[in-house]
């Protein structure tokens, strides 16, 4: 009886665990004060950019809010329960570059640059760099991918 009951509790904590480590890169992620956010699923890579389905499905996208500009996500990889790495190429596939997206907690991450052109997005009719590392929150609730 003792031996069924530590099975149970096992298989309970190998599920509960597991479904915590498949949800930390996927989902929505935001930056407020840049009005960037990320849609991704590195477990699946099954996400589709609005307005670019013919490139079918993809690990996730970097977006602007109130744009339809996009930085599409065409590698990614997990290393570790808190780092990922990133391979962005926009959408005219003119300029890519190699992030790192690390996680701080549940619901904070750091997107890092890490090689190859600016991360940049359009802002008010111009070009706005974004820095070299920017703070992205997780959006628990909003979990469509």
């Amino acid at each position: 009886m003792k031996y069924l009951i530590i099975l149970v509790f096992s298989s309970i904590w190998q599920i509960a665990t597991a479904q915590n480590e498949e949800k930390s890169f996927k989902g929505y992620f935001f930056n407020n004060e840049y009005e960037v956010y990320i849609r991704m699923n590195l477990y699946e890579k099954n996400m589709s950019v609005p307005g670019h389905e013919i490139l079918g499905e993809l690990p996730g996208y970097l977006g602007k809010q109130r744009n339809n500009f996009f930085w599409l996500i065409v590698d990614g990889s997990i290393k570790s329960n808190q780092k990922a790495e990133l391979q962005f190429v926009n959408d005219y596939g003119s300029e890519d570059f190699e992030a790192e997206l690390i996680k701080k907690n549940d619901s904070t991450f750091i997107l890092k640059h890490k090689d190859g052109s600016p991360l940049k997005v359009p802002n008010k009719g111009k070009w706005q760099k974004l820095p070299k590392e920017i703070q992205l929150n997780k959006n628990i609730t909003k979990q469509k991918t």
